[in-house]
């Protein structure tokens, strides 16, 4: 399969911008999170809730996702569905009730439910194979650069204008960006796109009843979730609370997280890549990703207030770790299916990415709030302990199930 740049370039560049927005949107929480207490006067389990509303209303759209990408394809798809999320941001920029925001941030979630998924469906209809770690690895990379924006350029935004305008910022971005992918990314349909709607189904059982799928789903699935829970919001109020950092100290540190995964994700990706052709497969370099990760967080846990920056910076680097098996598990189905599959594993870790970032609010407001609206060290490191302690469960069960494959085999 030749691809031309400037086919390259059609294909890849407007996908990136709508990751871009999909991952700012995803995090921009952390910073503005003292804005959000302050206005409404919520708890940090009110906070948490706000938050995470954006992984469910993503996660519910995921399955039929996987069905509509590989029957109508992955640009009118995210073009359409980006239309939701430019509404859900003019909604919470509007909005000065925990429920008006709650509503503007579900359809931002539901919005950029495609940004990841069909820009992998893509790749996966342009570029060869052998290509696929590296080329979502670049589009990996994209949404970490949406992360970095959400740090100090967010911040420094906010000396202009509140986080009202800013929402309203994004909105006028979100639609420019659904304009942008239904205009210039080239159409290239599918193969399978005859197939009825009880084959397609047939498709989602197929997946979902597969041995290979379930054998590395729960992994991938407690290592992103426990990513995104913490990176996407409660890694800003930790710095705040534990680390005795004022907010441009905690939108700096945030930014250099965010660098890490920039960082993760493109030289995971190339590594990755680079291993396989040495018979090194892209799931023995994603499992041995997210045990370094977990070691990370078992460190930053354990040390509580003497967390060095640099951990932060590790645990943004390794905790991409947990996206190389989407590639890894595209490989082990038919091409027509990889829609399918990749938001089979998205509906599983958005459902846990809501659950874990609400949970560890929960669990934080077992302890009692300082006088200063601070929140306590315990409180962080038990609700980190148990999505810790998830992943550790997820990769014992990836070994046993692992080793009886062997004996099998």
């Amino acid at each position: 399969m030749n691809l031309t740049p400037t086919t390259t370039l059609r294909v890849f560049l407007p996908f990136a911008i709508g990751y871009f927005l999909s991952y700012l949107y995803r995090v921009v929480n952390a910073v503005i999170a003292t804005d959000l207490v302050g206005d409404l006067g919520i708890g940090p389990s009110a906070l948490g809730l706000l938050t995470a509303t954006y992984f469910i209303s993503f996660a519910s759209a995921q399955l039929p996702l996987g069905v509509l990408l590989d029957r109508y394809g992955p640009r009118k798809m995210e073009a359409s569905l980006l239309l939701f999320a430019g509404l859900g941001a003019f909604v919470f920029s509007r909005s000065d009730s925990l429920t008006g925001l709650i509503i503007g941030r579900a359809l931002i979630g539901f919005g950029v439910s495609a940004c990841l998924m069909a820009a992998f469906k893509a790749y996966v209809l342009w570029f060869p194979v052998e290509r696929w770690p590296l080329v979502n690895g670049f589009q990996m990379a994209a949404g970490g650069l949406g992360a970095l924006a959400a740090t100090t350029p967010v911040e420094a935004a906010l000396q202009i204008t509140d986080w009202r305008g800013l929402f309203g910022i994004l909105s006028m971005l979100t639609l420019l960006t659904a304009a942008t992918i239904f205009w210039v990314v080239p159409e290239k349909p599918a193969r399978q796109q005859g197939e009825s709607v009880r084959d397609q189904l047939h498709g989602v059982r197929q997946v979902f009843s597969s041995l290979a799928f379930w054998r590395t789903a729960p992994l991938t699935t407690m290592s992103q979730a426990s990513f995104l829970s913490i990176q996407g919001l409660w890694a800003g109020p930790w710095l705040r609370d534990v680390a005795g950092l004022d907010r441009p100290g905690v939108a700096g540190s945030l930014f250099f997280i965010a660098a890490a995964m920039v960082a993760g994700f493109i030289s995971l990706g190339t590594l990755t890549e680079r291993l396989s052709r040495h018979g090194i497969s892209a799931l023995t370099t994603a499992v041995t990703g997210m045990s370094i990760f977990m070691v990370v967080q078992a460190a930053i846990v354990l040390l509580g207030g003497e967390t060095p920056v640099l951990l932060w910076i590790a645990f943004g680097f390794f905790g991409t770790s947990g996206i190389i098996p989407y590639a890894a598990l595209s490989q082990s189905f038919p091409a027509h299916l990889s829609g399918r599959v990749t938001t089979g594993v998205n509906l599983l870790v958005f459902i846990a990415a809501f659950v874990g970032q609400w949970a560890i609010g929960a669990i934080i407001e077992l302890w009692p709030v300082g006088s200063d609206g601070s929140y306590a060290l315990p409180g962080y490191q038990a609700g980190f302990a148990v999505m810790l302690g998830t992943q550790v469960l997820c990769l014992l069960w990836f070994a046993a199930v692992s080793a009886w494959v062997r004996r099998q085999g």
